[in-house]
């Protein structure tokens, strides 16, 4: 005779459901920070160029207008060069915080890259993205970023382009990108 525990087939079923359930959760979890930035409490790229996608087809099906910015961060090489890299990791914090405070949320805002960022805003024009743009250029110049007693100013410089029925995010945003450097060459 064994001493071996008698397993209860339900109580065996029920542990298993849990088990996966568990698992669900955590993949879910997953995914969701796949599409995060690991700094900024926005978007990564790839999480914004998911937004990006489901937009354009709402967009496209619905006749809905949207306008995309793309934010190059001036001064940014600054805050690493004077102040350090935590210095800098913060100033992105600080600009990711101040973008997500100035939209709607209805609107999507993504780090794209090193101090690049994309703005999406749906049921909004051409001449409402460059409004929207001049006034987040008004507000990151009037906000002074502080570390450790040392401020610092920071701007940026802004690339707007509508959407026109583009079927590729990588090319609205390039798009998006160039006129940024238009600007920013303009200056």
């Amino acid at each position: 005779m064994t001493n071996a525990a008698v397993i209860d087939p339900y109580d065996e079923i029920e542990r298993l459901r849990a088990e996966v359930d568990a698992l669900r959760r955590r993949a879910e979890a997953a995914e969701a920070a796949a599409d995060h930035d690991v700094l900024t409490p926005v978007l990564n790229r790839r999480g914004f160029i998911a937004a990006m996608k489901s937009a354009m087809a709402f967009c496209q099906r619905h006749g809905t207008p949207a306008v995309l910015l793309y934010l190059d961060l001036d001064g940014f090489k600054g805050v690493n060069d004077s102040l350090g890299h935590a210095a800098g990791d913060a100033a992105l914090v600080h600009i990711a915080n101040l973008l997500a405070a100035n939209l709607r949320e209805s609107d999507t805002v993504g780090r794209l890259g090193g101090d690049e960022f994309g703005l999406l805003l749906l049921n909004a024009g051409l001449n409402g993205g460059r409004e929207k743009a001049q006034r987040l250029a008004d507000a990151l110049a009037a906000e002074e970023f502080t570390w450790n007693g040392q401020t610092a100013r920071l701007g940026g410089s802004f690339g707007v382009r509508a959407f026109n029925g583009h079927t590729d995010p990588e090319v609205w945003l390039a798009e998006a990108d160039a006129a940024m450097w238009v600007r920013k060459k303009g200056r």
